[in-house]
């Protein structure tokens, strides 16, 4: 990576984003992968990974090099809108007054709540029997 390359890390759920952002004409690599081969026809989530270039008019000056692990598609997809937010930040400051009011800068910290003993589900009891 050459010398004017950003470093952020994105989280959702059970999901990490590591992303490296450098000025660029605005390829996206994740794993390896383009985002289309990474996401398929998840349209939707494309549009939540693009959001924050788009919002800020950074999508065709930045390429973005990301490496996701842990959770699924969903959850890898919102940790990498998250990742690619506070890394643009680091490459220019004023893009947080855009960013911050979208919510793109806030962690979402909302995870599975763990299954308690006795219980079906986390909080779901079992089915009552009158006999």
């Amino acid at each position: 990576m050459s010398a004017k390359t950003i470093y952020a890390t994105g989280r959702r759920k059970a999901s990490i984003a590591k992303v490296w952002l450098t000025p660029g004409s605005g390829k996206i690599s994740i794993n390896g992968l383009s985002l289309d081969a990474w996401l398929g026809g998840l349209e939707a989530k494309k549009l939540r990974v693009k959001q924050p270039l788009v919002l800020s008019k950074q999508d065709t000056s930045v390429d973005i090099v990301a490496t996701t692990l842990g959770g699924g598609f969903g959850g890898q997809a919102d940790a990498l809108r998250h990742g690619i937010s506070r890394a643009l930040v680091k490459f220019n400051p004023e893009i947080k007054a855009i960013l911050k009011p979208e919510g793109m800068m806030t962690r979402d910290s909302r995870v599975v709540e763990r299954k308690k003993p006795g219980k079906r589900k986390a909080r779901r009891s079992r089915q009552f029997s009158k006999r």
